[in-house]
């Protein structure tokens, strides 16, 4: 069985579930309808496609880099057009009431998605489309675009998405495994545990998650429940990957130079 590899990381990301109204929240790992819909953001479907293909891939996600959670305050107020109609017919009172929302991320956080398939085709074939996305991609919200890359590649010696997160090399910025490494007191050689959240059946399931993708039409958005397993794994420590200073301060994805055009 192949398994295609992702790396989802970026300043900001935001996987919601079920929150909806005022407050947004985020779970703390990337969810399985907003990584099948980024993948059908890139290969171009609309909203009201069939999306039973992408269903039947196998999902996992590793926490490779855990990041911190944010609360963004935010306010909103009547549209240019709404505020002149309401000039022209002198009824200002009648203006819409805008409401005040909290949405929650994850900043400076480093995931590893493994997605697995029977036919090696339908993995490469996703794999063309997010480097070559028909439109933009993002982590969650439309706001959050990923950092660098997103494909990490199509693998054939794992046996399936288990297999793969548990073998596959620990992919966290430099600064951060030298953070942990410190603060843990870490043995490279006897690898780093990380949280690893993945699919499974009604036997195995620790609980069910409501975050399956059935339809993404914007009229009639439907979910069903999925079976999911939460564990801690030993995966290998990548010595290739060269320690950082030891600046706990360092950003998630500064360049060596320090040039920062987004400010963070």
């Amino acid at each position: 069985m192949s398994v295609l590899l992702l790396q989802l990381a970026g300043p900001l990301q935001a996987w919601g579930e079920s929150s909806r109204f005022n407050s947004r929240y985020t779970r703390q790992e990337p969810t399985k309808s907003g990584v099948i819909g980024m993948l059908a953001c890139a290969q171009g479907r609309q909203r009201d496609d069939d999306i039973t293909d992408l269903l039947k891939l196998e999902f996992g996600v590793r926490a490779d880099q855990r990041g911190n959670l944010v609360r963004d305050y935010q306010t909103e107020h009547a549209s240019l057009f709404q505020r002149e109609r309401a000039k022209r017919t002198r009824s200002e009172g009648d203006l819409p009431e805008m409401p005040i929302t909290y949405r929650y991320y994850i900043s400076d956080a480093l995931f590893v998605v493994a997605l697995s398939a029977q036919d090696r085709g339908v993995l490469e074939a996703l794999e063309h489309a997010l480097d070559n996305p028909v439109w933009p991609l993002f982590l969650g919200r439309r706001s959050c675009p990923p950092a660098g890359r997103v494909v990490i590649g199509v693998r054939d010696d794992y046996d399936n998405v288990k297999d793969a997160l548990t073998r596959e090399p620990w992919h966290a910025q430099p600064w951060y495994k030298d953070r942990m490494c410190r603060r843990n007191h870490l043995e490279k050689s006897k690898g780093v545990q990380l949280e690893m959240v993945r699919d499974a059946d009604s036997e195995e399931a620790q609980y069910f998650q409501q975050d399956v993708p059935v339809t993404f039409n914007p009229v009639h958005r439907r979910y069903s429940a999925r079976g999911v397993v939460h564990s801690l794994i030993t995966v290998p420590y990548d010595e290739t990957t060269p320690i950082s200073s030891n600046d706990d301060s360092a950003p998630l994805f500064a360049s060596p130079d320090g040039y920062d055009p987004m400010g963070f």
